[in-house]
């Protein structure tokens, strides 16, 4: 095989070589531990503190309020768990959705064990939260909002600002998950009335294995990690300085062409909905049609399984997915899909195409050309869609 057709951006990126450049000599020349007070550690020092502000201009937030995590789900973990025990006298109720990335859905089950409450709000058909049930569900026990920016399988962003709004009206915290959206969508920390956010370097052409968490100046948080004084003793643990430094010039890059890059997904998002609806039937659009990530095509075939899809498409060249990459492992059908309303047959056969920067109108053309032919091949071999044929 020449060449793998990369359509699955959403579980992550490759890093840029601009970033790669820049973290190289922090494993090699730059390579002092940055909690040493001679010049070979100061550098490493300096050179967190510059990705920090670089974080932090890309946020509108204030520099101290960045802190570097492991990754995505370790700031979800922080967040939900760092809210919850810090504020245990004031309530032990917590309000997500029943969408969110199972680092917030099993986070949630964790506090559950531990005598917190957890309310999960629906979706529509979309995918969007019910604001009135949000509103109707706030108790006097209420500490912490938690709800994702933007969902990672479907697409759809949600309503943050109203959101943020309604947590700051009952002065509750609010936490978004932004792994998905973080590099890919002007996010205003102090517009939105979000009090922590989670991010992840590998979602927008950064390295693996670093992310953060931006947590409002004078936001009540327990520490996650014990151990040491880094991170403004909040987060112990030598810090990963190449992570670090390749974090910032991504998100620097990132933001740098946002609207470009945007226009560009979009243009290759919608040409690539409406190839696949021009050319098979009995297929579905999941999530919001407009208000969706800008790379994000989920859809599903019906009378077709998305596991054999998938190995399918692997077959010619071209990478996929069911939905998160997190849970491709599992054959039990997506909990967004079966939340916004899907019967468990339709929601095994959902495909995941997420598109990124170096994705082209060719590449599209080609995948709609395999996929026309895969599907027709799996559907030749399914009595239901036979059956359906026949009263067609």
């Amino acid at each position: 095989m020449e060449k793998i057709i990369y359509m699955d951006n959403s579980a992550t990126t490759p890093v840029k070589e601009e970033v790669l450049h820049e973290m190289l000599p922090y494993f090699t020349t730059k390579y002092g531990n940055p909690s040493s007070i001679y010049s070979l550690g100061s550098q490493s020092k300096n050179a967190i503190e510059i990705s920090r502000e670089k974080i932090a201009k890309a946020l509108n937030a204030k520099n101290n309020e960045i802190f570097f995590t492991a990754g995505g789900s370790e700031a979800d973990n922080w967040a939900l768990k760092g809210i919850a025990f810090a504020n245990r006298k004031k309530g032990n109720h917590i309000i997500t959705s029943k969408i969110e990335h199972h680092g917030i859905l099993h986070t949630c089950e964790y506090l559950e064990k531990q005598g917190f409450r957890v309310t999960y709000l629906d979706v529509d058909e979309y995918g969007i939260v019910d604001l009135k049930q949000l509103e109707e569900s706030i108790t006097d026990n209420t500490i912490l909002i938690s709800i994702m920016f933007a969902n990672n399988e479907i697409g759809t962003i949600q309503p943050i600002k109203e959101i943020g709004r309604i947590a700051k009206e009952k002065d509750i915290y609010f936490h978004t998950d932004a792994v998905q959206a973080v590099g890919h969508i002007n996010i205003d920390v102090d517009e939105f009335n979000i009090d922590l956010l989670s991010l992840a370097a590998h979602k927008f052409y950064g390295p693996k294995g670093v992310g953060a968490l931006y947590i409002r100046q004078g936001v009540k948080i327990d520490s996650l990690i014990a151990g040491g004084g880094q991170e403004r003793n909040r987060r112990a643990g030598t810090e990963n300085v190449p992570g670090i430094v390749g974090m910032g010039k991504a998100i620097e890059l990132a933001y740098e062409s946002l609207d470009e890059n945007n226009a560009k997904l979009i243009n290759l998002r919608e040409r690539l909905i409406n190839k696949i609806f021009e050319k098979i039937d009995y297929v579905r659009l999941n999530g919001h049609p407009t208000n969706r990530l800008p790379g994000n095509v989920n859809i599903c075939f019906e009378f077709i399984e998305g596991e054999s899809l998938l190995l399918s498409l692997d077959m010619v060249g071209i990478a996929g997915s069911s939905g998160s990459a997190c849970t491709s492992g599992t054959l039990e059908p997506s909990h967004v899909l079966l939340a916004i309303g899907l019967p468990h047959e339709i929601a095994h056969g959902s495909l995941r195409l997420s598109l990124g920067d170096y994705n082209t109108e060719e590449e599209v053309d080609f995948v709609v050309e395999k996929l026309v032919e895969i599907v027709s091949r799996l559907r030749s071999m399914s009595p239901l869609y036979e059956n359906v044929k026949e009263v067609k």
